[in-house]
Order: structure tokens, then C-alpha cells, then sequence
């Protein structure tokens, strides 16, 4: 059984400095070195998990394999390491306290006191191992969600000591900060960095190799002066320059040597060489594109970008696999109308209708497919995007002036989507939904199996309507054809349009699965149509 290391990623000065992906390039590497490797993130914030948060306050949920709605930071884990994640991957404050305290009225604690330390902190230790207790992995990347400093964060910083303590050599700190540059001063300041790794000590951690944040690089001078102030060795003071995409992070490391710095501080033995030259080759064909496509995402949220992360980053796959750039022009759903169609979509090479819930914005996304279906221009809707183009489909080709959603209107006389029968008795919001991955058989007869080149698929899902069965053989004769199913409860995964360039909507999220060294087929597919249609002019 494999000796499982475990590496814990903090941060300080600010959030947003890129834990996620500084553990997701650490994996990258580590894996190049034959390692095996697995990451997880540990969120403070006291909700169960994300499912129920606005995408305005957390951005993108993320959906594993076995449906757990995640941080988005998980999608960073899957598509540089290029392994799925688990419900295992993602714990939060409000799953810890959940835990702990249905463990009390159950009585499994005695009638002891229940405190932060031990119960809380063992149940947060018992996470962390909780991947690596089977051997399967040799290093468990560990990210600690939040700002060192946060009162949410105590806890979890207090298990980080007490594993260190317990551990010894097979545990490493990992702490991400800023030295910013004052424009004012001509220089680089390190007391932030500083400041940040004191409050760390204070809570009794002491961190083994700092990562520097900077839009400068460092010199020898600062690199000392933190190494000196923060009690580490000068080969752990780790530059991390802002960089131009997040895919260029890993090689940046790799000079850096933080993947040596992590074998040496956990007593592993250096693997002499390192194959990273398929990654390598996914940046040359990023940085040099022979195409370029504009694709309208439309969607309600388009102000985050972080609520459509997995779509922008399956868009870098699907782009690199054509040799293109695809730039995304982002088209408010609730400002599209008919005075502006054209405005917003007379310019772009294909439309893709984003996921979503609730009717604000609804009508400009019907808007959007109808000139995408009228124009040939190459469509593509995901989850309620596909749903979107079955309300379009009903009303201005089949007649149906009110079909619907029963989401948006549950009095419609035409609600061709409609709740799903397993979800009508569903009280509560969090973690009811249809989640996860399920088995979809495809038409063989389809573009989409063209691009899968196999007739069962197994595809993530997070929704509770759908295609209402009641209007199939109606809409597949008009020429709308249901090409994907879920067989054990024949329900509609897929519909394509006939006598069409490229209009296809799924009610799952292809986004999710897409990696780097897996870009998912229909974002391929979908980006070829767009090119084309650009060369068809």
C-alpha cells in the first residue's frame, strides 16, 4: 500500500490569488512525475455546499461523478489532472457541523461536551484521509478555501497543526500570497507576505515553501528577505507571475521547481525525468491558432464569467482541438430583443444558449434560437439552453404560441417541459435535484454520435424539468429529432434539428467532463461547425 503524502495549500493578503490552480499545476506536475494524485477543497462557508448559491455569490457549481455539487475550483482539479472527482473532494463547514452534530443526538459522543477541538477537527482530519486511506494515491493536494486570518477558517488551520504534528515528513504547507508592486515606490513589498505568514504561525503552522504571487519578478534580494522574515529556505520562496492563461501556470511551476520543492520537503524520492510534453504541445497549439471563431454565449450571468467557467474553459478545448481561437462575445439574455438582434448576434459564427434556472432572461434566449434556427447558424443549448430550444421549436414551428416551461409558468396549456415526476414530491432544494452521471444511448443515425463514435454515453446532470414525452412523435415529425436518450426511463437527453448546419441541445452539462487531455466531443464538434460556417462565409 502506497505511503500517502498530503500537501495543504493555504492563502493570505486576499482571496482570489489562485490556490485552485497552483494545486491543479502542483497535480500536473507531480503526475508527469509518475505520481498518482488526487485534490480536494475545503470551503468554510457554513452552507452544505454550493448547490444553492446564487452564481453571483460563488460562481459556477461544479457536478462530480457521483453528484455532489461542488466549488468550481474542482473543475480546475479535473481538467489539469484529468481525474474525476468525488463527493470526497469538496467539504464545507456546514457538511462538518452537520455531521458532527447528528453524531451528537445520536448519542455517539457519550455525553461528552462537543467542541471545536477535538470533535470538529478530528471530523476534518477524518476528510482530509478520508482519499488517501485506500492507497490509491500518492499525494493528496489539500486546498484550504478563504484568507488565512478568516474566523471561518480556524478550524481547518487547526487540523492542518495537528496533522503536521501527527504526520511529521509526510505533510506539507504550502502557503499562496501577494507581493504586490507600488508604482509610487518603483518596488516590490514583501511585508503583506510577511504579515500573512505571522498570522499563520500564530495558529501554530509554520508554512514550508511560500508561493509569491507577483505581476513582477522577484530578485534574489526579495526572494531572501521573505525567505529570512518567514523562516524558510531561499529554494522555498516560489515566484508566481501573472500569467497569460492559467494553462501556462504548470510550466511556469516547473521552472520554479515546486514540484522538487514538495518531493523534498515530504522525504520522496526525485523521479530523474518528467514527461510533460503533452501538455507542452496543448500550449503551442493554443498560443498559435491558425483559425479564430466569435461565439455568442447567452446567458443571464454574463457579468460573472466565473458563472460559465466550465463553458469557457471547454471552448479553450474544443478551440485548441481545431487549431482555433474561439472568443466568446458575452449577450446578456435579458436585453436581447427583437430591436436587437441583430446588434448582438449578426456578427458571431454560432450561439451557444447557457444552463440556468428561473424565468428572468427567458425570452431573450428563445430570441437568440430563433436566430440561430432561421439564420443556419450553428446551435448549441445546454440544459436549459436545450429546453429553451424545445419552447422556441413549439411556438414557431409546431404552432404551440404558449408552450412553455412549467418552471417559468405551471399554468401553460402546452408545457412541453415539464417537472420531472420523480421531483413533484421534493420539498427541500439542496441536493435534490437530478445530479450526477447517468447512461444515454445514442441514434446512431446523428451528429452527435459522428462525434462520440459510440452508441452508449455517460453524461453529468444537475436539473429537475424535462422534455415532456407527450409531444415527441410531434416534434420529431416536424423535423426536431430526440437523438439522445436515457433508456431506463426514457427520458430525452438530446435533440438535434434536421436540415441544419449544427443545432444541437443537451440536457446534461458536456462542460463538466472537458479536460485538457480530453476535450468533450460536442465542444469540438460544435466549434468545426462554427469554422465551417465562418469559411462558408
Amino acid at each position: 500500500m502506497k505511503n500517502t503524502k498530503y500537501i495543504f495549500v493555504t492563502g493570505g493578503v486576499t482571496s482570489s490569488l489562485g490556490k485552485g490552480i497552483i494545486s491543479s499545476s502542483l497535480a500536473k506536475l507531480l503526475q508527469s512525475r509518475g505520481f498518482s494524485v488526487t485534490i480536494q477543497k475545503l470551503d468554510p462557508y457554513i452552507n452544505v455546499d454550493p448547490g444553492t448559491l446564487n452564481p453571483y455569490e460563488h460562481g459556477e457549481c461544479f457536478v462530480t461523478e457521483d453528484g455532489a455539487e461542488t466549488d468550481l475550483d474542482l473543475g480546475h482539479y479535473e481538467r489539469f489532472s484529468n481525474v474525476p472527482t468525488s463527493q470526497a473532494n469538496n467539504v464545507t463547514t456546514g457538511r462538518i457541523y452537520q455531521y458532527v452534530i447528528n453524531k451528537e443526538r445520536e448519542g455517539e459522543y457519550l455525553g461528552t461536551t462537543v467542541q471545536v477541538i477535538p470533535h470538529i477537527t478530528d471530523e476534518i482530519k477524518r476528510r482530509i484521509r478520508l482519499l488517501g486511506q485506500n492507497g490509491n494515491f500518492d499525494f493528496v493536494i489539500t486546498e484550504i478555501g478563504g484568507t488565512v486570518g478568516d474566523i471561518e477558517s480556524f478550524p481547518f488551520i487547526e487540523a492542518i497543526r495537528q496533522m503536521r504534528w501527527e504526520m511529521g515528513r509526510n505533510c506539507a504547507v504550502i502557503h499562496l500570497t501577494l507581493v504586490p508592486f507600488l508604482s509610487a515606490a518603483g518596488e516590490l513589498k514583501t511585508k503583506p507576505t510577511q504579515h500573512s505568514v505571522k498570522t499563520l504561525l500564530e495558529q501554530g503552522v509554520q508554512p514550508d515553501i511560500i508561493v509569491c504571487r507577483s505581476e513582477r519578478h522577484l530578485n534574489e534580494s526579495i526572494r531572501g528577505k521573505i525567505a529570512q522574515f518567514c523562516n524558510v529556505e531561499v529554494t522555498s520562496v516560489i515566484e508566481s507571475i501573472d500569467a497569460s492563461s492559467i494553462y501556462e501556470v504548470p510550466m511556469l511551476m516547473l521552472e520554479e521547481k515546486l514540484d522538487i520543492e514538495v518531493l523534498r520537503k515530504t522525504n520522496t524520492a526525485i523521479p530523474e525525468k518528467i514527461d510533460i510534453s503533452k501538455w507542452q504541445h496543448f500550449l503551442q497549439r493554443l498560443n498559435n491558432p491558425v483559425h479564430q471563431v466569435t461565439v455568442a454565449l447567452v446567458g443571464k450571468y454574463v457579468e460573472l464569467k466565473d458563472a460559465y467557467k466550465s463553458i469557457n474553459e471547454a471552448f479553450i478545448h474544443g478551440g485548441v482541438a481545431n487549431e482555433c481561437h474561439v472568443k466568446v462575445k458575452y449577450v446578456h439574455s435579458e436585453h436581447v430583443d427583437h430591436e436587437h438582434l441583430d446588434e448582438f448576434l449578426s456578427d458571431v459564427d454560432g450561439i451557444l444558449v447557457a444552463p440556468g434556472f428561473g424565468g428572468r432572461g427567458i425570452e431573450g434566449k428563445i430570441l437568440a434560437i430563433e436566430y440561430a434556427r432561421t439564420n443556419n447558424i450553428p446551435f448549441f443549448g445546454i440544459c436549459l439552453g436545450m429546453q429553451c430550444a424545445v419552447i422556441e421549436f413549439g411556438r414557431n414551428v409546431l404552432g404551440l404560441k404558449d408552450a412553455h416551461s412549467t418552471e417559468m409558468n405551471p399554468k401553460t396549456g402546452n408545457p412541453v417541459i415539464d417537472i420531472m415526476s420523480n421531483q413533484k414530491s421534493v420539498k427541500n432544494l439542496g441536493g435534490t435535484m437530478r445530479l450526477g452521471s447517468y447512461p444515454c444511448k445514442l441514434d446512431p443515425d446523428s451528429k452527435v454520435f459522428e462525434l462520440y463514435h459510440e452508441t452508449m454515453i455517460s453524461e453529468r446532470h444537475r436539473h429537475r424539468f424535462e422534455f415532456n414525452n407527450d409531444y415527441r412523435k410531434t416534434y420529431t415529425k416536424a423535423g426536431m429529432k430526440a437523438v439522445g436518450i436515457y433508456p431506463n426511463e426514457n427520458l430525452v437527453e438530446i435533440i438535434e434539428l434536421e436540415n441544419h448546419p449544427w443545432f444541437v441541445g443537451v440536457q446534461f452539462h458536456p462542460e463538466y467532463k472537458s479536460t485538457v487531455a480530453n476535450p468533450h466531443p460536442l465542444f469540438v464538434g460544435f466549434v468545426e461547425a462554427m469554422l465551417n460556417n465562418k469559411l462558408k462565409g
